[in-house]
């Protein structure tokens, strides 16, 4: 009766509410006491585990008490990027079995296989007392291996590092090798011969890739020199570089923007996406350049930016240099944000001269044009969906659409009040404003 009623208050304490998310379990004694473990080892786990619950479409922990039930791609779906995995099983074998199915579906074993035991009358015995076997591991791939996707062309990883803050895993961004960009080809032009496709991906691995890859580390190091500190840890902070013979980076270690803050308004995310923009263009003299929604992030210090691989100074003499010259020009015809732009500017949705003159160029107006689009469709990034509270019905999104509007079809478009990020950040507090006081008549 005694270990009925220990069970039952285990379960009670288990599943509180909390982030912790937990797959098909009425195994609770186990689960009780791992987690315990689990919560001593780093002081992230218990961040992990402590958080307020939340409806996740991506969890950030997941306990899976029957391994067997699941395989390892399916598990690397439901979590998000950095999210950590405990598996717990009474059976040793299963453990054994998963951990080297894990590390091939893109997760690395933070704590290898161990035991807990259950207490019998409030004593561990070794022989008599069941036991329950387990492992935490972390998602360090943005996609399952072998997978490819457009959003992302590097090779980008988790990884620990002795110089990162608080011991936490830090972002390994490396050049691609050789098989696997021409295994992206082949997807991408399946009619092309081979030998074509590897002189083509030679290109990419030696020259194109190690040059953007030289310039992002070049970039986020002015931008961690000039922005003030609140917004500097809204951006990836160079922690090492490793480069060839000829001085390009073909390595970089660089600090981990986790998603997972806590969620604010689409209010709220158009007003801090719009301010950093300021502050990367005014004070960094930064352009961005490829602001798409992929490329933010929602974390505890609010919205960041990633990704600037292809970013620009501002004055920057692009022309200066020949291989780098041919680089943005193929850029400026072929990236998603001109494309937009482009069709958007035929199809009259674009008017504004100062954002219209933007098409094909290195130009600041190329960033608050897509900022302006994106504050829309928040959503768009199926990792931010937890985060952004999002609802096109209600009025801060109407008057967010109403403000894009503004921007990208001013009523004289030659001299459109919108002309840089931070006419757009005082257009927003302009809503805020106006909300705040709706809120005040209607008390």
């Amino acid at each position: 009766m005694r270990a009925a009623a220990s069970e039952a208050t285990d379960a009670a304490t288990f599943e509180r509410p909390g982030a912790l998310a937990q797959i098909a379990s009425a195994d609770c004694w186990p689960v009780h006491h791992v987690i315990q473990r689990v919560r001593a080892l780093h002081r992230e786990y218990r961040e992990f585990l402590e958080r307020p619950a939340a409806a996740a479409t991506l969890a950030e922990c997941l306990v899976v008490t029957d391994p067997c039930r699941y395989t390892a791609p399916d598990l690397f779906r439901k979590l998000r990027w950095g999210g950590l995995l405990v598996c717990v099983s009474r059976h040793r074998r299963r453990i054994d079995e998963m951990a080297p199915a894990l590390c091939a579906s893109g997760f690395d074993i933070e704590a290898p296989r161990a035991c807990v035991r259950k207490p019998l009358w409030g004593l561990r015995l070794p022989l008599l007392s069941p036991q329950a076997h387990y492992i935490v591991a972390r998602k360090v791939h943005l996609l399952p291996p072998g997978e490819y996707s457009d959003r992302f062309t590097y090779s980008v990883r988790l990884v620990h590092h002795p110089a990162a803050p608080d011991g936490l895993p830090v972002v390994l961004k490396e050049v691609p090798d050789l098989r696997s960009v021409v295994e992206r080809l082949q997807r991408k032009f399946p009619q092309t011969p081979v030998d074509a496709l590897e002189r083509r991906a030679r290109k990419f691995t030696e020259k194109i890739f190690p040059v953007f890859l030289t310039r992002e580390t070049g970039i986020l190091k002015i931008l961690q020199e000039r922005l003030p500190p609140d917004y500097a840890r809204r951006v990836p902070k160079v922690i090492q570089t490793e480069k060839d013979q000829r001085g390009f980076v073909r390595r970089l270690w660089m600090t981990w923007l986790r998603n997972g803050g806590r969620p604010i308004s689409q209010l709220e995310f158009a007003r801090q996406s719009a301010d950093l923009l300021r502050v990367i263009h005014d004070v960094g003299g930064i352009i961005h350049l490829d602001l798409r929604l992929d490329n933010f992030v929602i974390t505890e210090h609010g919205v960041g930016f990633v990704d600037f691989g292809s970013a620009v100074r501002e004055n920057e003499d692009i022309s200066a240099n020949p291989l780098l010259s041919g680089l943005f020009q193929e850029l400026m015809r072929t990236s998603q944000i001109q494309r937009m732009l482009y069709q958007m500017t035929l199809s009259g949705h674009v008017t504004s001269d100062i954002i219209r003159r933007s098409h094909q160029k290195v130009d600041k107006a190329v960033d608050f044009f897509y900022l302006a689009v994106q504050f829309n469709c928040p959503h768009a990034n199926p990792d931010l969906v937890d985060l952004i509270q999002y609802d096109p019905s209600c009025p801060e999104a109407h008057m967010l659409a109403r403000l894009t509007a503004e921007i990208l079809r001013p009523a004289d478009p030659a001299r459109p009040t919108f002309r840089s990020a931070k006419d757009i950040l005082h257009g927003i507090e302009r809503i805020q404003l106006r909300l705040a006081e709706q809120r005040r008549n209607n008390k």
